[in-house]
């Protein structure tokens, strides 16, 4: 059967699809998967179906099952993130102060560990993820290759992996 003629099947049961969505959950949605459908069999590559009826209505449940996967998906999002954001009477969004003592001295540590690299290492790995300045950019700003940069940064990655790796344990 051809998207033409699965179209005029979709035509002359357009009230019973619309009903089978009612009837399954769709409710107010009903409608706009309705059209949804429509759009997707417009689109849709012409071939041979078999059973053109069974097919809409097993579309037509698909596509209710996709929006209800979605809307759930959407809520529990939503509700993680209020969760995550609310901040509980009483207490503060700001980081304790044992918190903040142990980030300034990861920082401080961490930029050690840059400075250790040497200066043009230390002076890339800013530029390239402080700054945000792009690679190729940089090696011409510092007058050295791509492959230096690229180096550098490996360079400062690995010390900073250390580095952390050694937060972990201790």
């Amino acid at each position: 059967m051809s998207s033409t003629g699965l179209e005029a099947v979709f035509l002359s049961n357009r009230d019973r699809l619309l009903a089978f969505l009612r009837a399954h959950g769709a409710g107010d949605a009903a409608e706009d998967l309705l059209q949804e459908l429509w759009i997707k069999l417009s689109a849709a590559p012409s071939g041979p179906i078999a059973q053109p009826l069974s097919y809409l209505y097993r579309a037509a449940n698909n596509l209710m099952l996709d929006r209800y996967r979605s809307q759930v998906q959407a809520t529990k999002r939503d509700h993680d993130w209020t969760e995550a954001a609310t901040t509980l009477p009483g207490q503060s969004d700001e980081p304790s102060s044992d918190r903040r003592l142990i980030a300034r001295e990861q920082l401080r540590l961490a930029l050690a560990a840059l400075d250790m690299l040497g200066e043009r290492p230390a002076a890339i790995f800013r530029r390239h993820r402080i700054d945000g300045v792009g690679q190729r950019d940089i090696a011409a700003e510092f007058g050295v290759s791509l492959s230096t940069v690229e180096s550098d940064l490996r360079r400062a990655y690995r010390a900073l992996i250390e580095l952390r790796n050694s937060f972990d344990e201790g």
